[in-house]
C-alpha cells in the first residue's frame, strides 16, 4: 500500500541511480524516493514541478548533486517525513550515521533505549520516506552483513561504495 505523504509539490531529480522524486509539503522535505522503491507514493500529476521551481526542491536537488559528485554533504533542508513515534525515533537516529560509517539494527535500537526492538526498528528503516537523506543505507545486519533496502540491493552496494563503506567495484 503506498504510504500517505503530505505534499504540496514533488519533483524528479535525475542521479546515477535512476530518477529520484523529492517532495515537499511547502515549508520541508517530506519525501525522497527512487522510482519504483517499497513504499513509493502515489502523487498527482498536477503536483509535478520543476526543482528548480521550489526553493526546498532545488536546495535538496542540489545537495543529492553534490552527494552523489562523492561530497560530504550536510542536508540542510527542513525535514518532515509523515512516521510513528517509534518511526520518528529511528529515523532522527539514523541521522546520526556519519558517512562511511554504518549500524546495525540492534544498535539503532539500544540507541533509541529500546534494546529489544531490533526488528521493530527495521520496520521503521524500511519505512524511511527520506532515503539517502535520512540515511538507512547505513544500516547492517548484526553480523554486519548487508539487508534489504527497500531502494534495492544494487543501489545500497552503490551508496556505500560511493561513502568508502564498501571498496570500489573491480573492472
Amino acid at each position: 500500500m503506498a504510504p500517505r505523504v503530505h505534499v504540496s509539490h514533488f519533483a524528479e531529480v535525475p542521479s546515477p541511480l535512476e530518477t529520484i522524486t523529492v517532495a515537499t509539503d511547502g515549508r520541508a522535505l517530506t519525501g525522497c524516493w527512487f522510482q519504483g522503491q517499497t513504499y513509493f507514493p502515489i502523487f498527482d500529476a498536477q503536483l509535478c514541478v520543476p526543482a528548480a521551481s521550489h526553493p526546498i526542491l532545488a536546495r535538496v536537488a542540489e545537495e543529492l548533486r553534490e552527494y552523489f559528485d562523492g561530497g560530504s554533504v550536510e542536508w540542510t533542508v527542513p525535514l518532515a517525513p509523515t512516521g510513528t513515534e517509534l518511526q520518528q525515533q529511528v529515523w532522527q537516529q539514523l541521522r546520526t550515521i556519519p558517512r562511511g560509517e554504518t549500524r546495525t539494527y540492534g544498535e539503532i535500537a539500544a540507541a533509541i533505549g529500546r534494546p529489544r526492538a531490533a526488528r521493530a526498528v527495521g520496520q521503521a528503516v524500511g519505512r524511511n520516506p527520506l532515503s539517502i537523506v535520512v540515511p538507512c543505507h547505513r544500516v547492517v545486519g548484526a553480523d554486519g552483513a548487508l539487508t534489504g533496502y527497500a531502494g534495492g540491493m544494487d543501489r545500497k552496494i552503490h551508496l556505500l561504495r560511493l561513502e568508502g563503506v564498501l571498496p570500489s567495484a573491480s573492472v
